[in-house]
């Protein structure tokens, strides 16, 4: 038996949860099941799968190495289906995620150049601000805006945004204009609830971070409400300047506080550590890359 197929046997007993189901689901007989098993553990030199008379469960050295083995496989049989296709052009579903605001702004005008120029490539993109399972929920490539901490996965970086604060012209004609981040305490803030501490804004003072207390009467958990709050006067917000762009040139916000902005806020591609990228990801990475180069963020 080809060391693929007992791989594949494996996974399909740790997914299916008994020889049985797994024999069903690959249409091998129960017996080839077994001797698939039997020769990869002999490989490995460790026992995977713990077997009882109805179910199968997986040795904690099996959980490892189906979490190591998952992806790896998946990249062959993407690779082989690519080489047999006999011609240079990607093709094939790519699923992609990124998050709510920023995929109609930046990420699909990207998928749509991408998918004029490659014609044998289907997108399905996940929209969610919500931390996805790349493996569990079977996507690609994500896009994060974030600092990456999380070293299970590879990255690359697309680039950066800017954090500003903002307000209305007829706030600032009615309250005066702040001058220093300190100023604010002594201003109505329009909140954003969402992670982490909505009255706590972070700005560089004298080349150190501060945080800065502030307060106000309105506050949502959506970003589209908070920027038309502040375009409608009730207090003085901060967000990422590509957020709010149309407001900025419309005239209907102005930014404030530049001399004291905080570091800006890396974007990044990720996909699983252990997974080679296909063609159709590197390509469509290279084209979101070089259009976020293009933009003002």
């Amino acid at each position: 038996m080809d060391r693929l197929d007992d791989i594949e046997a494996f996974l399909a007993v740790a997914e299916k949860g008994s020889q049985t189901a797994a024999a069903r689901h690959l249409r091998r007989s129960l017996q080839s099941i077994n001797r698939s098993l039997a020769a990869l553990e002999r490989s490995v030199g460790v026992e995977l799968v713990r077997r009882t008379t109805r179910h199968s469960h997986l040795t904690d050295a099996g959980r490892a190495f189906y979490e190591r083995v998952k992806p790896a496989l998946a990249e062959i049989n993407d690779a082989r289906l690519e080489a047999a296709k006999a011609r240079g052009e990607p093709s094939g579903l790519l699923r992609i995620a990124a998050p709510v605001f920023f995929a109609p702004a930046y990420v699909v005008p990207a998928i749509a150049a991408f998918m004029e120029r490659h014609p044998g490539v289907e997108i399905e993109l996940k929209v969610s601000d919500r931390m996805v399972n790349l493996l569990e929920d079977g996507i690609d490539v994500a896009v994060r805006i974030r600092e990456m901490a999380d070293s299970s996965l590879m990255t690359r970086r697309l680039g950066e945004l800017r954090v500003v604060a903002f307000g209305s012209p007829d706030y600032f004609a009615r309250h005066g204009r702040p001058q220093h981040p300190d100023d604010l305490v002594r201003h109505e803030c329009v909140l954003r609830h969402a992670e982490g501490r909505s009255d706590s804004w972070t700005f560089r003072v004298g080349g150190r971070r501060r945080a800065v207390r502030v307060q106000g009467r309105f506050g949502s958990d959506s970003a589209a409400a908070t920027h038309a709050a502040v375009a409608a006067g009730l207090g003085i917000g901060l967000t990422p300047l590509w957020q709010i762009r149309g407001l900025v040139d419309a005239g209907a916000v102005e930014v404030i506080l530049e001399d004291f902005e905080d570091a800006r806020i890396p974007i990044h591609a990720v996909w699983p550590a252990g997974k080679i990228p296909l063609a159709k990801t590197r390509l469509f990475v290279d084209e979101l890359a070089a259009r976020l180069k293009r933009e003002s963020l």
